[in-house]
């Protein structure tokens, strides 16, 4: 099997192409140097040529905070090279995988959010992912959105780095009143790689279980045996310049492992 990855220098990509060639696939893997996916003749021209037996589109504008200043941007490469590439994938009649993220809905549910819930984001990044989710499936037939959440991987800044290295602050302070399914990128690699057994459709690729920031810090820290001084506030003590979602678990219909098994995974590789 022939994949395409674009943006497989990020933080998912880095571990999802060795991922998917350990599985006996071909990987072709672009980033913005080798596949601007805002050019649309950039697109046709590289996947006419390589025609693959799937893409899994993983480049995007990531910065929540950023896309409530520069929606053109983030709307540019989430929206509308997403939809680029959904216009060539569907026309050749290639599966499409689309990752996109809990942020396409408000968090005002108070269960865990299933794929047929009706999206409503609260933020220019969410907008712009949900932009690309409708790109995807109005030009392609053969396509997953794979929705993932509170995504951390050794190839990025993320949340369980940040934790780590304020671990000697006299006092730290994380945000208790927002809760969500923290993921890593190889579990969401993983479960990506599982959706080609499935039908085409929606689905929540997440760690199992849920936290809050907090919790999360607090697991963070008591995995890695350090004792630190963690204060739980709310949203209201650290405000930001995106509004999250206080409620954004997805049910993954077991799809990813429970998240503190995989943090646990995550943290040893990180000693090696």
């Amino acid at each position: 099997m022939k994949i395409l990855v674009t943006g497989a220098n990020g933080m998912l990509g880095q571990d999802l192409c060795p991922i998917l060639e350990d599985m006996g696939a071909f990987v072709i893997e672009t980033d913005v140097d080798t596949l601007d996916i805002t050019k649309p003749a950039d697109v046709e021209r590289i996947l006419t040529a390589e025609h693959p037996d799937a893409v899994i589109h993983c480049a995007a504008y990531t910065n929540v905070d950023k896309a409530e200043e520069d929606f053109e941007t983030a709307k540019l490469i989430n929206s509308s090279g997403t939809e680029n590439i959904a216009k060539v994938c569907g026309r050749l009649d290639i599966p499409l995988v689309y990752i996109s993220t809990d942020y396409v809905f408000d968090g005002t549910k108070n269960e865990p959010y299933t794929p047929d819930d009706k999206p409503n984001p609260i933020n220019n990044y969410g907008l712009t992912k949900l932009m690309g989710e409708e790109a995807v499936k109005k030009h392609c037939k053969k396509y997953y959105v794979a929705r993932t959440s509170w995504l951390y991987g050794h190839y990025g800044k993320n949340f369980v780095e940040t934790m780590l290295s304020l671990k000697d602050k006299d006092e730290l302070k994380v945000v208790d009143d927002q809760t969500g399914c923290p993921t890593w990128t190889v579990e969401l690699a993983n479960g990506i790689a599982k959706l080609f057994q499935k039908p085409y459709g929606t689905y929540h690729v997440c760690g199992s279980g849920s936290t809050s920031w907090y919790g999360f810090a607090k697991e963070i820290f008591e995995q890695s045996g350090l004792k630190v001084n963690l204060q739980p506030c709310t949203t209201e003590e650290f405000p930001r310049p995106a509004k999250r979602p206080k409620y954004s678990i997805m049910d993954n219909q077991k799809i990813c492992r429970d998240w503190k098994l995989a943090l646990a995974d995550y943290l040893k590789l990180r000693e090696v």
